[in-house]
C-alpha cells in the first residue's frame, strides 16, 4: 500500500496540492474569501500529474533493482506449505 501511494497517488496529485497551496497563500482572495474554482487550470494540473507519473514509473521500472539471470520458478504447493517463487541460476555450459 505505500508503494502504490509513492508511486502512484502522490505523483498524480502533488502538482494539484503544490498549486492549490500557492493559490491559497500568494493570491489574494476575493471579497468572500473563496477561491475561483472553475479559474483553476485542470487540464494543466491533471497534464502535470501525468507526466510526473510517467516520469517516476519510468525510473521506477528502469533503474531499480538487479537483473538476474536464470529460470523464474513460480510459487508452488508442495508437502503442504507454499514453497515461494524464485530464480533458479542457469546452469554452466
Amino acid at each position: 500500500m505505500p508503494r502504490v501511494l509513492l508511486t502512484i497517488v502522490l505523483p498524480l496529485l502533488l502538482p494539484t496540492v503544490l498549486y492549490l497551496l500557492w493559490v491559497t497563500t500568494l493570491r489574494p482572495a476575493r471579497r468572500d474569501g473563496a477561491t475561483l474554482w472553475r479559474a483553476l487550470p485542470w487540464l494543466w494540473l491533471a497534464g502535470a500529474g501525468v507526466a510526473l507519473l510517467a516520469i517516476v514509473l519510468f525510473v521506477v521500472t528502469v533503474h531499480f533493482g538487479a537483473r538476474q539471470e536464470g529460470v523464474y520458478v513460480p510459487p508452488r504447493w508442495e508437502n503442504g506449505h507454499i514453497v515461494p517463487g524464485h530464480i533458479e541460476p542457469k546452469s554452466g555450459k
